[in-house]
């Protein structure tokens, strides 16, 4: 769906169709009922709208908010320098500015709204470019305006603005779970594609489309299974665009590679022209995000470059460094929980506080990992008794109720809090805060080799097993995710996933 009124027209004013890539990844629940809205476009502008309002209403607190934090309310001063310009001006001048480059960057587009992190380093982005211009051309200008009121300005709007994005988000997800703020698709390709891309869309979460239809080359059949529903035909390859208008269609999806080819894609471009709906090639570049695919026309041959991931850098330097800075904060305010737990461990049952295992770490070495005890202390021996009641798939062991697990540890699994003293390990280098589940060494032994490549970076406290159901993974669910983040990961990525597993130990879900 497009960011505004230029979906509707949005190859009327060129000759050849806009295409752009949809992550497979992102979706909307399979539950939600047919009676989606009519058309995606009225939802992106409300929405829209409603981020323009309260954006606007972020921004002038935030920045009367550091004009009183520095000047007081009753007495704020003139800006010094060739131009005597009042402080009122300057901060309305700050706030203009500050919305217009918003808009800029394209912070409200539909693309990036509901989904993923770039919602959130668009605005810190346009916010910084916004003081970064501000700061050149008071320079210029020789406007000389109080440091501590600009530095002020600066956070106080972005943690306000991410804080406000946060809540809408958390309000247009809740909207979809009941099938509002969804763009209505339709998915064209051969059946084994459309069936894939259908089902992608339906088992996961996030983005703004619902499938009201499939388009197959012959037309013939009624319906197509994909997941747990079925999806109605509705057109063959040459009646798609007259589909798509009959349905109030946003959204056409082609899928894989139809028959036809790039000219049949071409063709169909032209016919959606004067529709609403818009063109979207699905990609099936298995585990690569967005931030590592770029575009290259070449005399009007579309390149798509792939990067190929990095396992050094400055990017890792980066990582560890949050790694260090957060780790200490964290053992030294949680000093008190951390004696609170260890007592009632010792309370508990007979044994150490500390449980310490062999596991590997990146390019597979092995190190002693650290947490709390929240077994009997007889657990290891009494393992081979267990073998045959395992629950979990491929080479893990998991039992929903293992009768190993102590009172205390039972709770402490539950929220995660047997996995705190791991902190240490980050911060001598051997774990990272974020990364992939660490394996045991007997694990890695039976590791097909393209897993190995989970051994590539550091395994963290936390990944994207962690916030993505835990122990209710299968086998193959955990590998996949932890590949797609040791291909695709960023620091960006990281913090999102941080702030998840928060919300994740307040809701534990799949924690055993």
């Amino acid at each position: 769906m497009s960011e505004s009124d230029s979906a509707a027209s949005f190859t009327r004013a060129h000759p050849a169709p806009k295409l752009r890539l949809v992550d497979q990844t992102l979706s909307t629940p399979a539950d939600i009922p047919v009676d989606t809205p009519s058309s995606g476009l009225v939802w992106a502008r409300l929405y829209r709208s409603r981020l323009r309002l309260t954006d606007i209403a972020v921004i002038v607190l935030a920045v009367g908010l550091a004009l009183v934090l520095r000047f007081g309310a009753d007495d704020i001063p003139a800006a010094s320098g060739s131009f005597n310009a009042n402080y009122w001006l300057v901060s309305l001048l700050i706030v203009v500015t500050w919305l217009v480059t918003l808009e800029l960057f394209h912070t409200r587009d539909s693309r990036v709204v509901g989904v993923g992190a770039s919602e959130y380093k668009q605005v810190v982005n346009a916010s910084a470019v916004n003081f970064g211009m501000l700061a050149i051309a008071f320079l210029i200008f020789h406007i000389d305006i109080a440091r501590l009121y600009f530095v002020l300005a600066l956070p106080l709007g972005i943690v306000a603005l991410l804080l406000e994005r946060w809540l809408w988000r958390k309000w247009l997800l809740h909207q979809r779970k009941f099938g509002h703020y969804l763009s209505r698709v339709i998915v064209v390709g051969n059946r084994d594609d459309v069936e894939y891309v259908v089902s992608q869309i339906d088992t996961n979460s996030g983005a703004a489309y619902y499938i009201v239809g499939a388009a197959l080359e012959d037309g013939v059949g009624d319906e197509i299974s994909a997941g747990e529903r079925m999806v109605p035909i509705v057109s063959d390859f040459e009646h798609v665009a007259g589909a798509a208008a009959a349905m109030d269609v946003d959204t056409v999806i082609v899928a894989g590679q139809p028959s036809g080819g790039s000219s049949y894609i071409r063709n169909l471009g032209w016919d959606l022209e004067g529709t609403s709906a818009e063109l979207v090639l699905s990609s099936r570049l298995t585990d690569v995000a967005g931030p590592r695919i770029h575009f290259r026309p070449v005399e009007g041959l579309p390149l798509i470059h792939v990067e190929i991931p990095r396992f050094e850098g400055g990017r890792h330097a980066l990582k560890r460094t949050l790694d260090i800075v957060t780790t200490s904060l964290a053992l030294l305010f949680l000093l008190p929980v951390l004696a609170v737990i260890a007592v009632l461990i010792k309370l508990d049952s007979p044994g150490p506080v500390l449980f310490r295992q062999e596991r590997c770490g990146r390019n597979g070495q092995t190190f002693r990992m650290i947490k709390f005890r929240s077994m009997v202390q007889t657990a290891e021996d009494d393992l081979a008794g267990l073998l045959d009641q395992n629950e979990a798939s491929g080479v893990l062991f998991k039992i929903r109720n293992d009768p190993r697990i102590t009172t205390i540890g039972r709770v402490l699994r539950k929220y995660s809090l047997d996995e705190l003293p791991q902190l240490w390990n980050i911060l001598v280098g051997e774990m990272s805060l974020v990364g992939p589940r660490p394996p045991l060494p007997e694990e890695v032994q039976v590791y097909e080799t393209h897993v190995h490549r989970r051994l590539y970076i550091k395994p963290g406290l936390t990944g994207m097993w962690q916030v993505n159901g835990r122990s209710n993974l299968s086998w193959e669910d955990s590998v996949r995710l932890d590949l797609y983040y040791v291909e695709n990961w960023s620091l960006a990525g990281d913090l999102m996933i941080i702030w998840r597993t928060f919300k994740t130990v307040i809701q534990p879900v799949g924690a055993y």
